[in-house]
Parts: structure tokens; sequence; C-alpha cells
């Protein structure tokens, strides 16, 4: 009898990386917006905020209105970039997942950095843009299409900075309690103290607490733009603490507050946008050597 044979048996081809990139995003996006957690709750959060806006509503242009300015500046960056923990939970579930679908080889470190990135571009934007220019608005900052942007556009960088040291901090650390409280909550406040606004700079010890540290803090960076943006151009006029048809310019403020003039607004901007860049790098790497070490210590074991 002859015996049958069938056709040879072929692999199938795996995905290309683009479409293996294509359907993690889609289902990253779809995950955040399924889970409350990850951008939903910190939405409600950043709306219900905007009440600072009637706090500080419609500032004054005199003297004593310098202060209080500088003070909505520092604690929306303040309360956005510390309220970007939320997210943390949710995030160490998906590199749970990832490390159980990366040992079945469905995608690489590189799918799963640039898919989170793109998918959570869209919610960090709704989360900051809607809230940040409502506050502005309210708080009556100085006005003009172009401080509007800068004011959001600050505060959408500082959340895309944030979130990516928390993404290293999750590798690293990725117990909650451990990750949010004690790294990821110490971190920003260190960065916070030595950012200028608490601390003069040149207040500031040499070591450690100014070189590095004030110099690496992103509040450092946000708050001197947004002091740029606030007060250059602009004169104050004086009031009962100081002598009479007396004003103050921007440009005398910004010396006060001992903010760097010798570059760009936008020059902060974009030196928070690196610091982004390398901390998603830094993320990049860890896990690209983790998975190395984990790949080795598993044929390893296999070998005894």
């Amino acid at each position: 009898m002859k015996e049958k044979v069938g056709a040879p048996f072929r692999l199938r081809e795996q995905a290309s990386f683009c479409t293996r990139l294509l359907a993690l995003t889609k289902r990253s996006f779809v995950n955040m917006h399924r889970d409350i957690g990850y951008y939903w709750m910190r939405f409600a959060v950043f709306t219900a905020c905007t009440c600072v806006g009637t706090v500080y509503h419609q500032i004054d242009n005199i003297y004593n209105s310098i202060q209080t300015r500088c003070n909505v500046m520092m604690y929306m960056t303040i309360f956005l970039t510390t309220m970007a923990i939320g997210g943390f939970p949710s995030f160490v579930q998906d590199i749970k997942l990832f490390r159980r679908e990366r040992l079945s080889g469905h995608y690489g470190v590189n799918e799963f950095v640039i898919s989170n990135t793109v998918s959570a571009t869209p919610y960090l934007a709704v989360m900051i843009i809607i809230p940040g220019t409502v506050l502005y608005y309210l708080t009556g900052l100085t006005r003009g299409a172009g401080n509007v942007a800068y004011f959001v556009t600050t505060l959408y960088t500082c959340n895309i900075l944030v979130e990516s040291m928390m993404m290293v901090i999750a590798v690293v650390v990725p117990d909650f309690l451990m990750g949010v409280i004690v790294v990821g909550t110490g971190v920003q406040g260190m960065m916070m103290l030595n950012g200028g606004f608490f601390h003069l700079p040149s207040s500031l010890p040499k070591p450690v607490w100014k070189y590095p540290c004030y110099y690496i803090s992103l509040h450092k960076y946000a708050v001197q733009g947004l002091y740029k943006n606030e007060f250059a151009g602009q004169t104050f006029a004086s009031d009962q603490l100081v002598m009479a048809n007396a004003t103050i310019t921007g440009h005398q403020v910004l010396e006060a507050l001992q903010v760097e003039m010798w570059y760009s607004k936008w020059v902060n901007v974009a030196i928070l946008f690196g610091m982004a860049v390398v901390y998603r790098m830094m993320f990049f790497a860890i896990v690209k050597v983790a998975e190395k070490l984990r790949a080795k210590a598993w044929g390893v074991k296999c070998g005894i």
C-alpha cells in the first residue's frame, strides 16, 4: 500500500515589526481607555483642580500679585507632576503582562516601548489641555494665545517627563508601595525642593543640592520657563507697600527670581522634552538588559 505523503509543513512567518507595533498600540490604547485608573481618574481630578482658578480668580496686575502668580504656576507644576504617579499600578500590570508575553516571543522591547508612548500621547493631551486652559483663564495670568499655548505645552511636557521617570522606577522597583511612596514621591520631592522656588538658586548649598541636583530638577526648567512666559515684557503698578507712582518691570522680577535669561523660554521646553527622551531610553535599556539576563538565567536553569 502506497504511503500518502502530505504537503510539507511550513512554519508560519512571524508578523512584521509594523504589524506587531500597530496591534500592540491598538491594544494598549483600548486598555488605557477601559482602565479608569490609567488616565480618566486623573483627568477628573485635574478638572476638579480648576477650582484653584476660583481661589486665585483674576489676579490683579499690581506689585502684590507677583508672588501670587508664582504660587499659581508652581502649584500647578507640582500638582500635575505628582499626580502622574496615579497611573503607576496600571503600568506595573502592563510590565508584568509584557514579561509573560515576551517569553512566548510575541513581540520585543522596541514594540512595547513605542506602542506605550504612542497610545498614551492623546490621553495626556486631553488630560492637560482642557483643565490647563480653563485654569489659565480663570486665574487671569498674562493673556495671549502664545502664552496659553506655552503654559499648556510646559505642563504637558512635564507630565510626559514624569511618566517616563515613573516607567524607569516601575522596572527597577515593581512593588507599588515601595515604588510610589518611597522612590517615586521621594525623587519628585527632592526635585521640587531644589527647583529654585522654595529656595533661590544662589542660596542652595553647592555640593549635591546645586551641583548636580538643581540642574537635573525638572521643576527648575518648568518654573523658569513659566516665569519667562508670565513676566517678560510686563509691568506691575505700585501699591501701598512701595512708593507711589512706581512700577516694576517683568525683567526686574525675573532678575530677582534669579531666572536664567540668556536663553529662550522654548529652550526650557526643549530641555524638558530631552529629559523625557533620556528617561525613555533608560527604561528601554533597563528592560532590554533585564530580559537578556532573564533569558540567560532561564537557559542555565534548563541546562541544569
